[in-house]
């Protein structure tokens, strides 16, 4: 299905895009980053706070750590600076393990249930590992648009052309 490669890629790409992204937030006031702005989780702090949430649950059940209530609209962090921080150490924490994985670890099966739905999966690891990545991508897509409307660019979003160091 994926490969330690793809996950590494992955994973290095993760933590540049919410680097860049975090550095757009922060030019904005609290004010701005807590207004309601009609996305799904209404404002850019509580979809960062979500997209925090939801990796630190997935994160946790590979790295054997703390995994965080099932609320999906839970604060993590009321401070930005805060949610700024734990973000980049969580990122730190995906890197490291991605680094861990081998392939018959990501082809292994996985057992996971949905706090959204209820319904529990036995998949490949490695699928889990895609909609990871694929749920992030998607809330930081609608952080990008909401950024883009109150005038911040958060710069170059492609991975190909990312300076980024990839492994191969």
């Amino acid at each position: 299905m994926i490969t330690p490669a793809y996950v590494r890629m992955m994973a290095a790409y993760n933590r540049a895009m919410n680097q860049q992204v975090y550095e757009a937030s922060a030019r904005l006031t609290d004010e701005q980053r807590r207004a309601d702005r009609g996305a799904f989780f209404g404002s850019i702090h509580r979809t960062l706070n979500h997209i925090l949430w939801a990796d630190a649950r997935a994160v946790g059940s590979f790295a054997g750590s703390a995994i965080p209530p099932e609320d999906t609209r839970f604060e993590m962090y009321a401070e930005f600076d805060t949610l700024r921080r734990k973000r980049g150490e969580l990122d730190d924490v995906l890197v490291a393990v991605a680094d861990r994985l081998t392939q018959s670890s990501l082809d292994a099966p996985s057992t996971v249930s949905s706090v959204a739905t209820g319904r529990t999966r036995t998949w490949p690891a490695g699928a889990f590992i895609v909609h990871l990545f694929n749920h992030q991508t998607h809330h930081r897509g609608q952080v990008t648009t909401l950024l883009m409307q109150l005038g911040q660019d958060v710069g170059v979003t492609d991975i190909p052309w990312l300076e980024l160091d990839y492994g191969f």
